[in-house]
């Protein structure tokens, strides 16, 4: 079984943080959602060609589906589902500094291998992944003003391809 590749799509597909001179416009922004043409259609295929499954973990839930997988030649994917979080899950992740999606993506792999693509992860959210997931993860972090790069994708390849 491949593994799990989780996707933001805020800062890794859509960079952001900037003034808009900074970023591309790839042409496909619409009325409703301009920042739609910081999408660059270029990632699809690069996407497509790793070797994992690719999940939507992003807060655009089914409408990433809609909006922006077809932008980028996508199939729909599978999108993770946010589930509220106890009040206990919720002071202990404010109190340990962990993303409010680690645990829903380290319950949704179910100790399959993943990497997560985001552009909030944290050395707290890396340790707790390490310490409640019983197989490989790669929590890898974007930088939101530059979105997915060329040496992200290296090293998201460079990981998925490794010996199991």
């Amino acid at each position: 079984m491949s593994p799990l590749l989780f996707l933001d799509v805020d800062g890794p597909l859509i960079p952001f943080g900037g003034t808009p001179e900074e970023y591309r416009d790839h042409g496909h922004g619409d009325d409703a959602n301009p920042l739609l043409g910081r999408i660059d259609p270029t990632h699809g295929p690069r996407l497509a060609a790793l070797p994992c499954e690719l999940v939507w973990a992003t807060t655009w839930l089914e409408e990433a589906n809609e909006c922006i997988a077809p932008r980028l030649g996508l199939p729909r994917l599978d999108v993770v589902t946010w589930p509220e979080p106890s009040e206990a899950d919720e002071e202990e992740d404010e109190r340990l500094g962990l993303h409010w999606k680690t645990r829903t993506l380290v319950a949704r792999a179910a100790g399959r291998p993943f990497a997560w693509v985001d552009d909030e992860l944290t050395v707290a959210d890396r340790a707790w992944v390490a310490t409640h997931h019983p197989g490989p993860a790669l929590l890898h972090r974007v930088d939101p003003h530059r979105g997915l790069t060329d040496g992200d994708f290296a090293a998201l390849d460079s990981w998925l391809r490794r010996p199991a």
